[in-house]
């Protein structure tokens, strides 16, 4: 354990804990939230807008303040066919947003995964998936237009052709306003085909340099403790045969919610750590092996819904490391798990997540700016542990220059933050400012990096 590592766990810097003193505000329209957020309204300051709350860190609580429920705000208002775009409030979730776009034969344009977050929060924090040869990094690199509410109340719009200003906006966390509706790019439904490989994490560090620089999508599931890597790999193909979305939400099924609630009942029946831990490694393989292998060959953005469903109760933390050193990084990370559970105990008993992120510069605070990069995210179910995981693998991550997300990547110091972003934080930062000079939109979690 570094230094670091320890002294943090001392100060318990990365607890997270939800909001008790803050008032939750359900918002039911942009004129609603206008008035709310107008000065002197009344409602009580750092104003924090929360989807459907999935972030990792505390970047959508405050202790005090007030919260600002966008659920409400669910509807698709416009879907042009000719231009292929679609026009949404902020509250829609992902899978409403793709059911929608699928009954004029369109998809969405750009990389998404954990089809229950709302847009709004897709766009101003993080949201990643296996995006495929021009598709972008992030899930914000598609937007082209959207209305925000500024910290005093006023309503601001942008598009395309304010491509600075929309740079500003994606990946802003919330603290430059509240966005309350987004115009997406979207085209017509493309068929991919997809391969599943199992293999050694030897093996996948020899492939990952090769794989980074294919035009492909990639996702994989990692287990440590097994010396196993099941990769997913997505080829867009004019003759691809989509799979009917049946089978797609059926190994969505396996991953995201039977794994999950076997779990978390071998961990309260199973004591003894050694037993529990080899037959949740065997049931991962065997989900594995059997929802991935001989389910799917081929689908669609329209019929691959993961995650549509899923419940918050997952614990996890992810991190951006170089695609260019990844070969090195997955033979470190497998000691770095095996070496905590020496010293702690604890291991993640869900199966570590990867996805290869490309270069994203659509962000001011894009992860991938500079490079492609792999996001690695490490799950799990248990409590027991598992902040001082956290603490270990942001300080794991840190010693490898891995770039953060500031809603899902736990034990962030600010000092790195900063050399990780550089000039664009500070400019962004310098922007934030401007908006909202008397931090009207900024909670205690926020302030450490952006004050």
């Amino acid at each position: 354990m570094s230094v670091t590592a320890a002294s943090l766990r001392k100060t318990t810097r990365i607890h997270v804990a939800a909001s008790r003193s803050s008032q939750v505000v359900p918002v039911g329209s942009a004129e609603q939230l206008r008035a709310v957020l107008a000065p002197g309204s009344g409602y009580a300051t750092p104003f924090r807008p929360r989807g459907a709350g999935s972030s990792a860190t505390d970047c959508n609580t405050s202790a005090v303040g007030t919260v600002l429920d966008l659920t409400g705000l669910d509807d698709v208002l416009d879907i042009d066919t000719y231009n292929h775009r679609i026009t949404v409030q902020a509250g829609a979730r992902i899978s409403q947003v793709v059911d929608a776009l699928a009954v004029h034969g369109m998809e969405l344009a750009g990389s998404h995964d954990l089809m229950n977050r709302t847009i709004g929060g897709a766009v101003a924090g993080g949201c990643i998936g296996p995006s495929l040869g021009g598709d972008g990094g992030l899930f914000a690199s598609q937007v082209i237009g959207l209305k925000v509410v500024t910290p005093d109340g006023k309503m601001m719009t942008a598009d395309i052709g304010q491509q600075k200003i929309l740079n500003v906006l994606r990946l802003s966390y919330g603290m430059l306003g509240v966005i309350v509706e987004v115009t997406l790019k979207a085209r017509p439904i493309a068929g991919f085909s997809a391969t599943h490989r199992r293999c050694t994490i030897a093996q996948f560090s020899n492939a990952v340099e090769k794989l980074a620089k294919t035009k492909i999508g990639l996702k994989f599931f990692m287990l440590p403790f097994r010396d196993r890597v099941y990769l997913e790999m997505r080829r867009f193909e004019a003759s691809a045969r989509a799979t009917a979305s049946i089978p797609w939400r059926i190994k969505d099924w396996g991953e995201s919610t039977v794994l999950p609630n076997v779990f978390k009942s071998l961990n309260r029946i199973i004591p003894v750590s050694g037993v529990r831990y080899r037959l949740i490694d065997q049931v991962s393989s065997l989900t594995q092996g059997l929802v991935s292998n001989r389910l799917v060959s081929g689908g669609s953005a329209a019929t691959v819904k993961p995650g549509a469903k899923a419940a918050n109760a997952l614990r996890y933390s992810t991190w951006f490391f170089p695609a260019s050193d990844f070969t090195v990084v997955v033979q470190a990370f497998r000691e770095f798990c095996e070496q905590v559970r020496s010293e702690s105990g604890f291991r993640c008993d869900m199966p570590t997540v990867g996805y290869l992120v490309g270069r994203d510069r659509s962000a001011i605070l894009s992860p991938s700016f500079d490079e492609p990069m792999i996001a690695l995210r490490a799950v799990s179910t248990q409590g027991k542990g598992w902040s001082n995981f956290a603490i270990d693998f942001g300080d794991f991550a840190r010693n490898w220059g891995a770039a953060p997300l500031f809603n899902q990547s736990l034990e962030l110091n600010p000092t790195y933050a900063k050399s990780a972003f550089g000039q664009r934080l500070a400019y962004f930062r310098k922007v934030r400012r401007q908006v909202d000079p008397d931090n009207r939109m900024m909670n205690p979690y926020l302030s450490q990096y952006f004050l």
